[in-house]
């Protein structure tokens, strides 16, 4: 299993950018698909996830402005992020657990400016 995520790219404070995570290869059922993040000097954290059951959850600082779907809780699965600021700059992750294995994409760099 493979993820490819796509979307970041350079944006001023206030604009808007989509996220996008797609699964290839061949597996079965996905349990849950999340966004990380990892700014700089800092740990990577959980920005979002999202359940089989469609159940969406979100890190505090960017309720609201983001959202994560997916097509009945299926692959692919998007991040739309609105009124970035800066302090969301990052490389931004996406992970997928299927079949009670985690798997991570490469990195997609979003960066704000102010």
């Amino acid at each position: 299993v493979q993820l490819q995520a796509s979307g970041g790219g350079l944006v001023q404070a206030g604009g808007s950018l989509r996220l996008s995570c797609a699964a290839s290869g061949r597996f079965g059922t996905i349990n849950k698909m999340g966004w990380y993040r990892q700014g700089p000097g800092s740990q990577r954290e959980l920005v979002a996830s999202i359940t089989s059951g469609g159940s969406a959850d979100y890190v505090d600082s960017v309720k609201g402005r983001f959202t994560i779907s997916s097509l009945n809780a299926k692959n692919p699965v998007y991040l739309q992020m609105s009124s970035l600021q800066p302090e969301d700059t990052a490389v931004y992750y996406c992970k997928m657990t299927i079949g009670g294995v985690n798997y991570w994409g490469k990195g997609t760099q979003v960066t704000v400016s102010s």
